[in-house]
């Protein structure tokens, strides 16, 4: 299990994979069993956008366990926030906002595990 950090600019928290770009987000969600997902929207010049990666996860029905939105663009979380909320599966857990202090332990401490 794995926790995946989108961003272009960010470094991730400790126990998390950072991807880039929405394409390299999506082969995660793709190939791997991801527990948390941490979503930027806007990732740079010419490149596809968090709401296109949403987008690609409701045609491709591929979610996590659990989807924060660390954003700093208010349009941006409102648009994915409503595509995930009208579309995620009702067991997925859908947060507006970015993480919290407990999910970054949380996932710093799977990670801490996964190594032991």
């Amino acid at each position: 299990m794995i926790h995946v950090f989108l961003d272009d600019c960010r470094r991730p928290p400790a126990g998390f994979v950072l991807a880039r770009t929405a394409e390299e987000c999506l082969l995660l969600l793709e190939d791997g069993d991801v527990d948390m997902l941490s979503l930027d929207h806007d990732l740079g010049f010419d490149e596809a956008n968090g709401t296109e990666l949403v987008k690609q996860m409701v045609l491709r029905n591929v979610y996590p366990r659990e989807i924060f939105l660390h954003t700093s663009s208010p349009f941006g979380r409102r648009e994915m926030y409503e595509l995930l909320y009208q579309h995620k599966p009702e067991h997925v857990k859908l947060h507006y906002g970015p993480m919290t202090p407990e999910a970054l332990e949380r996932a710093r401490l799977a990670s801490d595990d996964a190594r032991d």
